[in-house]
């Protein structure tokens, strides 16, 4: 099986702005890790309703090999003409359900004479690994090194574990965390903090002991721009980004083409998210990470792409809809409503994009008057 991460890059329909034919979008795959990723998607573009270039990354598969230098060559012409326009936006996205909410959206279109370019290929053996972190990390620095980027903007589904969240609602949360990585600590160790998961708590019928011992979480390392590495467990988005996002009014969807919701979805903001290599699924976990940490979404990329633009001080965002209850859900089924929380975080994350646009617009026309 073969996979890589692959940016797609397209332009925004604006019919007052159709006529121009200088803003080309494009996508370029980097190279999966050794250790084998798992298939991640496609997608991105320029906005061209806003005075700044925007770019989309998404992850996806492919099994192109390594282009020949004259491919190469043209690569770095793009890049170079993309980046004289101007600081870019990326934004990033991880699943299929994602890429088409954004293909079938109306707000892009690909550019037609080159919908994408390769910059590396990469054949593993056939086997996959559940390395999410990594990619959306190796992803998104790669975007950063390659684009005069000004900012990320993160968009995708999440599992909800709070129950006064629900399908297709949006959360905008201002602090993510990876829940992902632990110390296993051995039977009968002294307990250090409160948020360690204890395996005998879970015990049938009444909880006690368990030779699995328990579970401490473990910060991780934040190694920035002119500052000592420090240790950290909460990554914050940007808080001017936040502010602007906190004003934002979106009609968000309640019906997609099989089923309605029986209201209205909302977008919630300020709320805590988490992200570890693994799709959560167990009513018992998502009670534990609401009740320790007072997370209230799940996912498995957005404290890797927060990191990564911390380190470089880049400005970056996150929206995620919810899909699906993290294993709090009724007996039915809510695959169905993976499209409607992609399509609702898409068009949250368009309106902030517009929004930022029309600020940056504004800033610029005054310097120009004064």
């Amino acid at each position: 099986m073969a996979s890589a991460f692959k940016l797609a890059c397209y332009l925004l329909l604006a019919p007052r702005l159709q006529a121009q034919k200088d803003l080309h979008p494009f996508s370029f795959r980097l190279p999966a890790t050794a250790m084998g990723i798992p298939s991640p998607r496609r997608c991105l573009a320029l906005l061209q309703v806003l005075p700044l270039v925007l770019l989309f990354l998404l992850l996806a598969g492919s099994s192109m090999a390594l282009p020949a230098q004259p491919a190469m060559d043209r690569v770095r012409w793009q890049v170079d003409r993309v980046n004289r326009r101007g600081p870019s936006l990326g934004l990033v996205m991880s699943y299929v359900d994602e890429a088409t909410a954004l293909q079938s959206s109306g707000y892009f279109s690909p550019w037609p004479v080159l919908p994408f370019i390769d910059l590396y290929g990469f054949q593993d053996d056939g086997f996959t690994s559940a390395a999410f972190e990594l990619n959306a990390a190796v992803t998104v620095q790669t975007l950063m090194d390659v684009f005069t980027v000004s900012g990320i903007v993160h968009y995708g589904t999440a599992g909800s574990s709070n129950d006064s969240m629900s399908f297709g609602d949006v959360s905008v949360p201002k602090l993510v965390a990876y829940t992902g990585a632990w110390t296993w600590k051995k039977f009968k160790s002294v307990k250090e903090s409160s948020a360690e998961l204890r395996f005998g708590e879970y015990n049938i019928p009444n909880g006690g002991e368990n030779l699995l011992g328990s579970l401490k979480f473990r910060n991780e390392e934040l190694y920035s721009v002119g500052k000592p590495m420090e240790e950290v467990f909460w990554l914050p988005v940007d808080s001017a980004w936040f502010k602007i996002a906190e004003q934002l009014k979106v009609k968000l969807e309640r019906c997609n083409d099989t089923f309605c919701l029986p209201t209205t979805p909302q977008v919630v903001y300020g709320l805590k998210g988490s992200s570890a290599d693994m799709f959560l699924d167990n009513p018992e976990y998502r009670k534990f990470l609401f009740r320790e940490f007072g997370v209230s979404t799940v996912d498995e990329e957005s404290a890797a792409v927060v990191m990564t633009t911390i380190s470089p001080g880049v400005p970056v965002i996150v929206f995620r809809g919810v899909s699906d209850l993290a294993g709090g859900e009724p007996t039915w089924s809510s695959t169905s409503l993976m499209n409607l929380a992609s399509i609702n975080a898409l068009k949250v994350a368009v309106e902030f994009i517009t929004t930022v646009g029309k600020q940056k617009s504004m800033a610029s026309t005054q310097r120009s008057n004064s």
